[in-house]
């Protein structure tokens, strides 16, 4: 599984051809960007590496890519989301969670925005959302929670620009449903299968791709915990 990763298409391609691909090093050795990139991009400089790729490689591959594993963030491609949010959901759409009663307080304002407009750069729908002094120091976690829980994931990072009109600093995360990202092709795939079968079909997949993985790591990584 072993490869060197150069360029946003070499990511791009890595992600379509794994399924999933975590960004920092984890408990499953090999099984990130991070051990996958030389060292001399991976530290930056004058030429952009992994963290300067994100936006590129979400479009360029149509991936999903959020805080997915433990709170860190995991590109995931088209192919295997459905299933992975369906697990994570398990099974219920945020409408149904709320009718649940399932919901937590403080994550409804901003799926309740989302719902409503899609595709919102963090600070702005941190504004839009975060009344209390409260929402707005839990907003990093509040996003983080509905990440891991499948319903969120950021299609873009918009970066500020400099006065010759290049992107410098840290990228602002561009957050959105995957309801909204994918359309149809999501929406008619995320519940064909019940939870325990989603389960199932993704750790046969990650068994086949990281056959030097325990089975109690496939299932931390699949359940987040």
């Amino acid at each position: 599984m072993q490869r060197e990763l150069r360029s946003a298409e070499d990511l791009a391609a890595c992600v379509e051809e794994m399924g999933f691909l975590p960004f920092f090093r984890n408990e499953i050795e090999g099984f990130s960007v991070e051990e996958m990139t030389p060292p001399e991009l991976w530290w930056g400089g004058e030429v952009w590496g992994p963290w300067e790729w994100k936006g590129p490689v979400i479009r360029l591959a149509r991936c999903a890519y959020g805080k997915f594993y433990r709170g860190k963030a995991v590109y995931i491609s088209e192919k295997f989301f459905p299933d992975f949010a369906n697990l994570r959901r398990d099974g219920y759409d945020y409408d149904a969670r709320m009718d649940e009663g399932l919901a937590r307080g403080r994550d409804v304002p901003v799926m309740r925005e989302l719902l409503r407009e899609p595709s919102l750069v963090s600070k702005t729908l941190k504004a839009r959302t975060c009344v209390s002094d409260e929402a707005k120091r839990a907003f990093d976690s509040t996003m983080t929670f509905l990440q891991m829980g499948g319903y969120v994931i950021i299609e873009d990072f918009v970066y500020p620009l400099d006065r010759h009109g290049k992107p410098y600093g840290w990228g602002l995360a561009k957050y959105t449903t995957p309801e909204a990202f994918w359309g149809e092709e999501f929406t008619s795939a995320v519940y064909r299968r019940q939870p325990a079968a989603s389960y199932e079909f993704l750790f046969s997949h990650l068994r086949s791709l990281l056959p030097h993985a325990s089975d109690a790591e496939l299932q931390t990584f699949l359940l987040g915990k």
